[in-house]
């Protein structure tokens, strides 16, 4: 667990930094974001597209403020790790050894990235609540 503040603050922030220029992202480019929700296998596309929005903009906060962080980046990890396999499935290309540019090896790093982002979030959900700072001083309160 970080103990100092400031540290903890900007690890939380440079871990979620990208969701919601992300999510600001889908909204500009709106149907570009919808034809790549609609390209994958689950249904309801923009509902699943408004899902993310909501998600990769109001789960960073939650993160970062340490408000409900848990399950905020329980919920990012889960996101991230079913858009990895269902969008950045580049075991499908026959590219991927290519040593020209590939398709398929554009998908392998997202899919990678997207799994060390599952990794850094489920350290934030299964952290430990962190002591408040009289207790942290003083010791737990007896019960």
């Amino acid at each position: 667990m970080i103990r100092n503040q400031l540290v903890r603050t900007l690890t939380r922030l440079s871990l979620v930094c990208l969701f919601p220029p992300s999510g600001l992202d889908k909204i500009i480019n709106w149907d570009e974001a919808m034809q790549q929700a609609k390209s994958g296998i689950l249904p309801g596309a923009p509902a699943l597209l408004a899902a993310s929005v909501v998600l990769e903009t109001l789960a960073p906060v939650a993160i970062v403020a340490e408000k409900h962080d848990r399950e905020a980046a329980a919920l990012l990890a889960a996101f991230c790790a079913v858009t990895a396999v269902v969008y950045h499935q580049f075991w499908t290309y026959d590219d991927l050894m290519a040593k020209q540019k590939s398709e398929g090896r554009e998908h392998l790093w997202e899919f990678l990235k997207n799994f060390g982002l599952v990794g850094g979030l489920m350290f934030v959900a299964l952290e430990p609540k962190a002591p408040r700072f009289a207790e942290s001083a003083q010791g737990p309160t007896p019960a």
